[in-house]
């Protein structure tokens, strides 16, 4: 499982405590790829998500057809 992904100091800024909701990579290529990461990370960790921000993942989710989740719950 990746959770951290290098990038450049403005983009970190720009994301910094917000979820999928308030705020994506700007390049909507990655889209698919972040939210899965978002995800597995949440499962790994038994981590909760508001419906907010699960009704966003879902949004992206539909848009991401041959994008599969992997994880390992964490020990």
């Amino acid at each position: 499982m990746t959770a951290l992904v290098v990038v450049i100091a403005k983009s970190n800024r720009a994301k910094g405590h917000k979820d999928p909701t308030d705020w994506l990579p700007p390049l909507v290529a990655v889209h698919c790829r972040y939210a899965a990461e978002w995800v597995s990370t949440k499962l790994c960790w038994s981590l909760a998500a508001d419906g907010t921000e699960a009704g966003t993942l879902a949004g992206i989710a539909r848009r991401c057809p041959t994008t599969t989740v992997e994880y390992q719950l964490a020990a």
